[in-house]
């Protein structure tokens, strides 16, 4: 059909008809090119950095002045990270998907934990699997692979699940 991609879902009607053109102020990831992902990877990342830096300075306190356990201080300042994380994505990156209702956050929020289990595997590999049992490849395998390996994931999870746009399910491209 003449105007129609290829690949578009047969079961959506209004990407199938020749008559029917796209919105060209349509909020898509399906046309946005590498400006716009780059936008987007700025955006996630000095979303995380603030987040990060919350859930730091929050630990450091809950630990520090508070005296709560390890545990515990991890917990609270992980909430309050991811919070951060989210009302930053919401309000900022992805402030065109208009998330509502508890869902988003919920996701969002499991996301992170998955993100936190891959830093803990990879430490967990390094440390007890391999053998690499000093304190820097700790530091490399948890807080460098890990969180390399943790922040794809976070991002994907984030764009795709949490934040997705009309008409796109689960591209890791857009």
């Amino acid at each position: 059909m003449v105007g129609t991609r290829a690949w578009a879902d047969p079961s959506e009607p209004s990407r199938t008809r020749a008559w029917a053109p796209e919105r060209e102020d349509a909020p898509t990831r399906e046309r946005a090119g590498p400006s716009s992902t780059r936008r987007e990877l700025v955006g996630f990342a000095t979303v995380g950095l603030l987040a990060y830096a919350v859930d730091l300075a929050l630990f450091t306190f809950l630990r520090g002045p508070a005296a709560l356990g390890p545990l515990t201080a991890k917990a609270l300042s992980f909430v309050a990270g991811c919070t951060v994380a989210y009302a930053g994505n919401a309000l900022g990156t992805y402030r065109h998907t208009h998330p509502t209702g508890v869902r988003p956050y919920a996701v969002f929020v499991a996301v992170n934990i998955a993100g936190a289990a891959v830093q803990l595997l990879c430490l967990t590999v390094s440390h007890y699997c391999l053998g690499f049992t000093s304190q820097r490849a700790d530091t490399v395998s948890g807080a460098g692979i890990g969180m390399a390996l943790a922040t794809v994931l976070r991002f994907w999870g984030t764009r795709t699940l949490v934040f997705r746009t009309e008409g796109r399910v689960g591209s890791w491209t857009g």
